[in-house]
């Protein structure tokens, strides 16, 4: 195969690997439905340029790190299906990504958001 071949290849690799992770994973529909929300709060508040920036600098942390924490458990579950507690500590401090990053990026929105309430 040519490199252009490889590149195109791997661009539909990367696709595929976003509509599994939305279409199956239950925590990707509720981080979706939040930014729909973040969005239109945006545009209702009229947020400038560089809110917007930071505001999907948070979007995309919370959603890397929901879909790295996926990649993770669905191989921790391929190489280990019976319980075990390396395992387990490995999917938590995964799932404790996700959580941190969307703490942060909950109180980032808040600091944009709330002084445009009032």
């Amino acid at each position: 195969m040519s490199f252009f071949t490889n590149r195109i290849k791997s661009f539909g690799n990367a696709l595929n690997g976003i509509y599994l992770a939305f279409s199956s994973e239950i925590h990707l529909k509720i981080h979706l439905t939040a930014i729909g929300l973040v969005i239109i709060a945006g545009f209702y508040y009229s947020v400038s340029i560089l809110e917007w920036c930071i505001l999907f600098l948070c979007i995309s942390s919370v959603i890397v790190t929901e879909m790295i924490n996926t990649a993770i458990e669905h191989l921790a579950n391929f190489i280990h299906q019976e319980y075990n507690y390396k395992i387990a500590i490995i999917k938590d401090i995964s799932a404790g990504a996700v959580l941190f990053a969307a703490i942060i990026a909950s109180i980032i929105a808040a600091i944009i958001f709330i002084p445009k309430m009032y």
